[in-house]
């Protein structure tokens, strides 16, 4: 109810001041749902779980029926709790099946590795013969959402996502292993799966499918040792194992999970950094601002500092080997994997489309995105409304911070206020703005070499156009880049320059050490940015060349469903990270 009132009305002060924004559209204001008080007041912070009145107030049975994902300044994005790793009894049917799944089976004590049931065909069949409708686990399941608590609750949904994205993407696979070739994956789930997975979406908040946080990485991994000294504490790399894997749980499957999860312990930082400015923005505080924005600076380096490891960690070699199964069902009309969705048998007859797990999912990007306004300056096209549809496959707290920043951001004009306070605080604008371009750079980087040189189909594994998604977006930021280093002017350098320098508590990041990476990011931007223009030009026109040749025939251009693929390429896809 507080949530209701708060997004009431702010939602009804960025319609009073859309006027005002010149860059924004009406859609792109008024689609924002946002935190404020009756009175307008923009310094109030979005329901953090540390506000949280069973929080406050201690009460460990309120606090235990929390959703799993609730933002905190402590965890972030995390969720709530570490994943539960070992199920209750009643699940031993499902777990089993689970662990029996995976392709290459762990070690015995004379080092062979057993085929798992997806690496022989077996593990539909096997969920028909294990689970009934009626069985066990669906009694269970009732009795867990009737119980309340989360931390089981957001387990489960992780365990009837892998099995449901195992069963209906197993031919897929399976096809694809044997003859190089796609098929079409299973066009009904089975109502021992179909039905506790719906109920559970429901009591979540979530799509009744396979998502990046509450599923497939955020709640799959174990912390082995709790007091790990590392980079991220805990969440260091080395200290992680994943609790499910479809392809091998100790190999590259392994990296590209968990490397995911290592950025994402970063933003407890991230989170409590933009509050802090946002607090400081709308009171003007140019100190606290420089200080908060010095803060969120930091943060995004270590962010990614810990990204650029996929690269040793997940080898690009690999991807093919478990991305079969992170596909989705939709989106309707474009998925040729399940051109028909897929019907959830006991729930509904009309068949079902969702997009595949992505780590375009994740929230740290968008974070910055919406607090920088960069989101702003995304163009009225299609390829803007698949970023925002991205932003509805994650926890339902997550979606609403974010629609609450968009519009908190407007409101107290972040931009604005960065670029008119200080030389230092236009100059940590400029260089968190290149924070963004670094990330989705990468991102792009990634998707050349893990995907576009490996698989003429190109279409993600969350089903947006590969060759436009992911360059559209990185064109956005390099535009913003390059129109805010123009504003850093010459008064900015001296007044930059001839500032105290010292090293302090109070700052962090010297000013020589900002005033140099602003010139640096400067001038990078707009040649990047012609660059990447040129790239994604020419890798269009190959990929119609490629169409043209075949007759015209779009499938047959991508090498999917039946076309052989070229075997130095490999037939995979992804969203990858952000």
């Amino acid at each position: 109810m507080l949530l209701a009132v708060r997004n009431r009305a702010l939602r009804s002060a960025v319609l009073t001041t859309r006027a005002s924004l010149a860059r924004r559209t009406f859609a792109q204001v008024s689609d924002a749902a946002a935190v404020a008080s009756k009175s307008g007041n923009l310094d109030v912070e979005p329901y953090l779980l540390e506000e949280h009145p069973s929080v406050l107030a201690g009460d460990k049975d309120a606090i235990a029926k929390l959703p799993p994902f609730v933002i905190s300044r402590e965890r972030g994005f995390l969720p709530r709790q570490d994943p539960l790793v070992d199920m209750p009894p009643a699940f031993s049917g499902l777990s089993s099946l689970l662990d029996r799944m995976t392709i290459h089976q762990p070690a015995d004590a004379s080092g062979h590795r057993a085929t798992g049931l997806l690496g022989n065909g077996e593990f539909g069949d096997a969920v028909l013969d294990e689970l009934k409708p009626d069985g066990v686990e669906a009694k269970a399941v009732d009795a867990a959402i009737e119980a309340g608590d989360s931390h089981l609750l957001a387990a489960l949904f992780r365990d009837y996502c892998f099995a449901t994205s195992a069963y209906l993407l197993e031919p897929v696979d399976r096809a694809f292993r044997e003859t190089g070739f796609y098929t079409q994956g299973r066009s009904v789930l089975p109502r021992q799966l179909a039905v506790p997975l719906k109920k559970l979406a429901d009591k979540l908040g979530h799509f009744p499918y396979m998502e990046y946080a509450s599923s497939y990485a955020l709640v799959n991994y174990l912390c082995k040792d709790p007091h790990f000294q590392g980079n991220a504490g805990k969440y260091s790399f080395d200290n992680m194992e994943l609790i499910r894997s479809f392809e091998d749980a100790s190999g590259s499957e392994r990296g590209f999970i968990l490397v995911h999860v290592e950025m994402v312990s970063y933003t407890g930082k991230l989170v409590s950094a933009t509050e802090d400015a946002l607090r400081a923005c709308n009171k003007r505080d140019v100190k606290a601002f420089e200080e908060a924005f010095e803060r969120l600076l930091l943060v995004y380096r270590k962010i990614n500092e810990s990204m650029e490891t996929m690269w040793s960690r997940s080898l690009p070699q690999d991807y093919l080997k478990y991305r079969s199964f992170i596909f989705g069902t939709g989106p309707k009309k474009m998925n040729a994997m399940f051109p028909q969705g897929v019907v959830y048998e006991g729930v509904s007859d009309e068949p079902q489309f969702y997009r595949g797990e992505s780590g375009a999912n994740d929230s740290i990007v968008p974070t910055g995105d919406n607090l920088l306004e960069i989101t702003a300056h995304m163009p009225n096209n299609d390829l803007t409304k698949t970023l925002r549809d991205f932003r509805s496959y994650r926890p339902k707290n997550q979606r609403e911070f974010l629609q609450q920043l968009e519009a908190r951001a407007t409101l107290a004009g972040v931009r604005a206020f960065a670029m008119s306070s200080s030389a230092r605080s236009k100059a940590l604008y400029v260089l968190l703005v290149d924070q963004i371009r670094e990330f989705r750079n990468r991102h792009w980087m990634f998707t050349k070499s893990y995907i576009i040189q490996r698989t003429s189909y190109d279409i993600a594994t969350g089903g947006s156009p590969i060759l436009q998604y992911l360059p559209n977006n990185l064109s956005v930021v390099l535009k913003v880049l390059e129109e805010s280093f123009d504003d850093f002017t010459t008064a900015d350098a001296t007044e930059l320059g001839n500032a105290v320098d010292a090293k302090s508590a109070n700052h962090r990041i010297s000013n020589v050490e900002l005033l140099q990476n602003v010139t640096a990011a400067g001038k990078r931007a707009g040649a990047q940015r012609r660059m990447l223009e040129r790239e994604v030009a020419e890798l269009l026109k190959e990929k119609e060349d490629r169409i043209q040749k075949l007759g015209g025939d779009v499938e047959k251009g991508r090498g999917m469903l039946g076309e052989p693929k070229e075997m130095k390429r490999g037939a995979v896809g992804c969203d990858g990270v952000g």
